[in-house]
């Protein structure tokens, strides 16, 4: 391990040891009336996607992330969805948020250019809602997810600015808490990058892996207590997944530890304690979303709908 890449491994430990508590958040104001635009064949007002960077499936029953826990007993899951190829971060997203394999977005790298204007010209849930009258935002934990949207089509977005070794999820979080005691959006995207960094630095299912897993579980906690604040409990539905797995130090090929991903659905709608049937897919995310919140599907996208985890169709 260079000196670098072990500084950055200490200070991340450090990190986790000393942000694992979750402090209590501070009483919010009330938030916004941002009321979504009326339509008829909706099943929810407000959708929430959650990806969990790197996150393998069975880290779940193997760690103590008692949220998603939670989740997988009270929603619809599938331990057994899949990434695309590359099983890459920014390749993943993009398939995640515009319905559309790697070839078809045209997202293909992984870096970080010192750029941050828009290169993609494929339609994404954000755009598209955007269109169709609803107030997105976005919440990434790495740089380079400026990439993955159009600025004026999002609301309002964040990223981090400084070094890997900052709690990006606490930040990110904190983040979200804040937002949403002023606003109700209608479509909100929160990255968690914890997982994914600490299993490129020691591990996949490491000690430390799974400990970033429980510190990011700690914030999706507060999360949805935030919307739960916003919305009212029970008036959003939650899409939670992965943009990869990973295996020892890395990512990226077609091994199932690498493309083997979760998939979550909880909240409004859901169908209560389901396990989904395989063939589910990242691109199906996007799908889901826009099914939810009563927006027509591109055609071209290949995504669908994973109908099979709601009670019912939309009205």
């Amino acid at each position: 391990m260079t000196l670098a890449r072990s500084l950055t491994a200490l200070g991340l430990l450090a990190l986790l040891a000393g942000g694992a508590a979750c402090a209590a958040a501070p009483a919010p104001a009330a938030p916004g009336r941002a009321e979504p635009p009326a339509q008829r064949g909706r099943l929810s007002d407000y959708v929430l996607i959650v990806s969990l960077d790197g996150l393998r499936p069975d880290a779940i029953a193997r760690t103590r992330a008692r949220t998603l826990q939670r989740l997988l007993r009270e929603g619809s899951h599938s331990l057994t969805a899949q990434t695309i190829l590359p099983s890459r971060t920014l390749p993943g997203h993009m398939s995640m948020l515009s319905g559309k394999e790697p070839q078809a977005h045209g997202v293909l790298h992984n870096d970080d250019p010192d750029e941050t204007r828009w290169t993609v010209d494929v339609p994404t849930v954000f755009r598209l809602a955007h269109e169709h009258g609803f107030e997105t935002v976005a919440f990434f934990s790495k740089k380079k997810f400026r990439q993955l949207y159009e600025p004026h089509t999002v609301a309002h977005a964040t990223h981090p600015t400084g070094w890997l070794g900052q709690r990006t999820a606490e930040i990110t979080a904190s983040r979200v808490e804040r937002h949403l005691r002023s606003a109700r959006p209608q479509l909100v995207f929160v990255h968690f990058a914890e997982p994914d960094n600490f299993g490129h630095l020691f591990g996949w299912m490491s000690g430390p892996y799974r400990r970033a897993v429980e510190y990011a579980d700690v914030r999706l906690a507060r999360i949805l207590a935030a919307a739960d604040r916003a919305y009212g409990p029970g008036n959003y539905t939650v899409l939670v997944s992965a943009d990869h797995g990973g295996h020892r130090f890395t990512h990226g090929s077609d091994h199932p530890l690498d493309t083997t991903i979760p998939w979550l659905a909880w909240g409004r709608g859901v169908r209560a304690g389901t396990t989904l049937p395989d063939g589910i897919r990242i691109t199906d995310t996007a799908a889901t979303a826009l099914w939810l919140l009563g927006i027509p599907i591109p055609e071209r996208w290949v995504g669908r709908p994973v109908r099979a985890a709601f009670a019912a169709d939309p009205p």
